[in-house]
Order: C-alpha cells, then structure tokens, then sequence
C-alpha cells in the first residue's frame, strides 16, 4: 500500500454566518475556488496532474449543489482533467474528504489529489437539504430522534459536566484563539479572501470574542430548555436514557460552536508524484476511521473513533502528540478527555470551534490544517484530527510530520 502524503494546507478565514458576516456576499463556489486557487499558485501545481477533487459539503443544495467542487475547480482555473465529487458526513465531511482522497493514493489509484471543504452558513443554512432522519416520524422515533443542542446537554447531563465546566472550556477556547492569533500561528496556512478588485474583504477569523469572561457568559440563558420542554425532546432523551431523571441545561451561543463561512483545500499525493513536481510533504497521514455510535445521544464518537484508529494504526493514545477535538459543544471535548484520558493542554491548544466557528463541510480540513502547521511550529511528531456527528457517529485521522 502506498504511503499518502500531505503536501500543503490552505483555508479561509472563517466569516460570521449571518447577513452582516464579512463572507456573506462571497458565494460558496468562491470560496471553494479560492482556495484551490491558492493551492495551485502556492505550489506552482500542474492542474493536469490533479486526479480528483474531494470536498466536503454538508448542505449541497441551491448555489452549494451540482459537484461543486468540480464546478470551483474549473472557475479557479484548473485543467478539465482535474475531476471534483463532493461528500457529506454531516460535521466530519472535511476530514472524510480527506481520508477518501488519501485512500485513492494508498490504493494506487491515484497519484496527486486535494481534499477540503466549503461550506456558506450564511447563504445555505442549516438543514436547507432537509432528511427524513429528523423530519419522518416513522424514521424519527425509533431512532429516539433529537435535536443536537439537546444531546449535548444529555452528555453533560449524564457524565457530570455542569454549567460552570461547560463555561470555563468556552472561555479557555476564547483565550486560546487569541494567543493564537496573537502570535501568528494561523499566517502559515490562511489566506485572505479578497474581491475582485484584489482588495481585502476578510483576513481574519471573524467569530472570535477575545474579550470573553465566565461573567459574560452566565449572563446568556441556556438555548435548548425551551425547546426540550415544549417540543417533547426531553422526554425522547429520558426515554432512551432512564437513568437520567432530568435534563440539565447548560449549553448556549458561547459555549457551543459557531455559525460561520469558510473553505479548505489539502493537497495529498504519492511520495513519487511530490518528488517529480518539487515538492517538500509536510506529513504522512498514518491512519484513519470512522465509527456508528448511539444516535440520540449522537456526540460521543470522537472517543470511539481515536481509540479504532489508534488500534489500527498500532499505537496508543499516550503515542499522539496533539489533538485537534472539533468544539462542536463544550460537553463534546469534555467527554472525550474524560473517556481517553488526554490532558487538555494537548487539546486543542489553539482554540476551536467555540471561538473560531464551525463550517460545516470544512472544519474537517481546516483542524487537520491547523494540526500540521501547530506540530511544525512546536516540533512535535505526531497529531489526530477527531469529530463527532450527527446521527451518531465519529471520524478520526492519525498524521506524523515529515
């Protein structure tokens, strides 16, 4: 099996996902574009050579629809040889892109491809694609259906976690992001989106609040009570879970993760293609997995997924240097240092999602981004990218620097 190498990383800055976000008037097929723009000029790639496009798109409908990583490849410029599909794992569709674009190169069915993700929160909102999973009755209630908001809560409910650790790991990923930036460590693989007038429109994670405090966010009422007491959804959680007597509410706007716009792009080849197009690997993905898990409470597969991935790739968890844990919601990252074990200060240490937002379809590859460029940084050796999903599941992928 042939070895799949990372040879660069590229991703927007992520723009507030709503009308007044700096990325709104920026349609996802530019996004997308951008960054494979970015990637073939960074590395003075032959488009010819590129065997496929891989990207990740949760929301494919409307302007995010019909391949549109095909569609973005040819708008950035790209040879008609370079062929585009794009893929939905719910949350985890940018590291799956990843994982499926290397598979070609291991497989030796490829020899150069790119892997990323889009997704415009504020053009496409959540849920526009619509699925009979939560929307059928028939499907919804034997799967004992809730909303995401309402697991999370079920987790801290049932694991411990109350509102002040909920909130300390918000303000801890605020704090993070912020030294990240205030540092620079995210310059390497950002790139600005600019209009077509070549002028900036934005060079910087737009979601953040820096100024963030455990006053500021017990003063926000939880998001999910109303929801889960009227809608019935507390009901569905106890159901499936009886040895919860009540669900405890403790996750809102700060502590979950943020609506946001951005794009990601990877490029991924054989050690013998990155040789004859001059090119240095950065890493070598070791392994991947993906994992089913209980779907109601739906956000507990980051920990299953580590430890079939870890097992497959022949080490332990003490093996892996740094973890990026997506910040889908607080209770999320807490589980999973409570099962594996892992310290948070090899977690995530330049923040998450909570302060820098979560695009859908491309936070798989922007973590794995941020992973590589913060293990070349600190000098460390080995990383895991990990995120959970809806309808129960997890995805996880194992890197070692070159």
């Amino acid at each position: 099996m042939a070895d799949a190498y990372i040879y660069d990383c590229v991703r927007t800055p992520r723009g507030k996902g709503r009308p007044d976000g700096a990325l709104h008037e920026v349609p996802p097929i530019r996004l997308a574009a951008h960054v494979l723009a970015r990637l073939k000029e960074r590395n003075n790639l032959p488009t010819d050579q590129v065997d496929d496009i891989v990207f990740g798109v949760v929301e494919a409908v409307g302007e995010q629809g019909g391949v549109l990583p095909r569609a973005a490849a040819l708008y950035a410029g790209y040879d008609l040889k370079a062929a585009g599909v794009q893929v939905n794992r719910f949350c985890a569709s940018g590291l799956e892109a990843v994982n499926q674009a290397a598979a070609q190169i291991m497989a030796g069915q490829a020899d150069l491809t790119i892997a990323g993700g889009v997704e415009s929160m504020s053009r496409v909102k959540i849920m526009s694609a619509g699925a009979a999973w939560y929307q059928d009755p028939d499907v919804a209630f034997p799967t004992y259906f809730i909303p995401q908001g309402i697991s999370a809560d079920l987790i801290a409910t049932k694991y411990g976690h109350s509102r002040t650790d909920v909130d300390a790991f918000a303000v801890e990923s605020q704090r993070r992001a912020a030294a990240a930036w205030r540092d620079n460590r995210f310059k390497k693989s950002l790139e600005p989106v600019k209009d077509q007038n070549g002028l900036t429109i934005l060079d910087r994670d737009e979601h953040m609040r820096p100024s963030t405090t455990m006053q500021s966010l017990a003063a926000l009422e939880p998001s999910f009570a109303e929801m889960g007491a009227k809608a019935g959804y507390d009901e569905v959680a106890i159901l499936r879970y009886p040895d919860v007597e009540r669900i405890h509410h403790v996750h809102h706007a700060g502590n979950s993760s943020g609506i946001v716009d951005g794009a990601a792009a990877v490029l991924i080849g054989t050690k013998e293609m990155g040789e004859r197009l001059g090119l240095k690997p950065r890493a070598r993905i070791r392994g991947f997995a993906s994992i089913g898990s209980e779907p109601s409470i739906m956000l507990t597969g980051p920990s299953d997924s580590a430890e079939k991935v870890l097992k497959r790739s022949k080490m332990s968890a003490k093996d892996i240097d740094l973890y990026e844990v997506n910040e889908a919601f607080a209770s999320v990252v807490l589980r999973f240092m409570q099962v594996t074990g892992v310290p948070h200060d090899k977690i995530n240490v330049n923040g998450g999602s909570i302060a820098l937002g979560h695009p859908l379809g491309a936070t798989g590859a922007m973590i794995l981004g941020t992973l590589i460029d913060e293990l070349e940084r600190s000098g460390k050796g080995t990383g895991m990218a990990t995120l959970c999903i809806g309808a129960g599941m997890g995805t996880a992928t194992i890197i070692e620097r070159v």
